[in-house]
């Protein structure tokens, strides 16, 4: 990817974080100096109830203000919402989606309804719980949609989300360094899906 132009669709359920990843994203973004939106989708936000947060990032000031209907990437930070939502609904054959899952893009794609695109699969599970001691997909999928969006410098992202979780948890520390690390985690497990 990495065009001028990018629009993600993130998938998860109320309080796994895609609400608050889609909004740190837009925030790395605008401080590269790029112009973003991030926004959720407002419905019922109750804890595991399935939401829609988006992101649009671009080199050009973006004029539309709607929902995105089609795509370049979706995350799809858990991975029983397969199931449920057609998380590949109006996603364009040359964009790809991103399955927090301990699966295999190949185990994964044949639960896309015929999906023909890209599918890159991270185990934000694991990633989270090793780095944080708990689960929470949001650091290990943000990282996943820069990765693959390639919307920023991996570099850049790195030092802004430290500038971020400095400003965010300055009184504990060790959330800062266990996020820094789900981060470079993240990025280095998607390195042999990457090629």
């Amino acid at each position: 990817m990495g065009n001028s132009n990018i629009e993600i669709r993130w998938h998860g359920r109320g309080g796994q974080g895609a609400k608050t990843a889609a909004l740190l994203l837009a925030d790395v973004c605008f401080k590269t100096g790029a112009y973003v939106q991030g926004f959720p989708e407002y419905g019922p936000e109750r804890m595991g109830a399935p939401i829609t947060a988006f992101n649009r990032i671009s080199d050009t000031q973006i004029r539309v203000h709607s929902n995105i209907y089609n795509p370049d990437l979706v995350v799809v930070v858990d991975e029983t919402l397969l199931n449920s939502v057609d998380v590949t609904a109006g996603l364009s054959e040359e964009g790809a989606i991103i399955v927090n899952t301990d699966k295999s893009p190949s185990d994964i794609k044949p639960l896309l309804k015929g999906y023909k695109g890209k599918v890159y699969t991270v185990d934000a599970r694991t990633i989270s719980v090793n780095a944080l001691g708990r689960y929470f997909p949001n650091s290990p999928m943000l990282a996943a949609a820069v990765a693959v969006s390639k919307v920023m410098e991996k570099d850049a992202f790195i030092k802004e989300m430290r500038a971020s979780y400095e400003h965010k948890f300055a009184k504990k520390p060790e959330v800062i360094d266990g996020n820094m690390t789900a981060l470079t985690q993240t990025f280095k497990a998607l390195e042999p899906q990457l090629d």
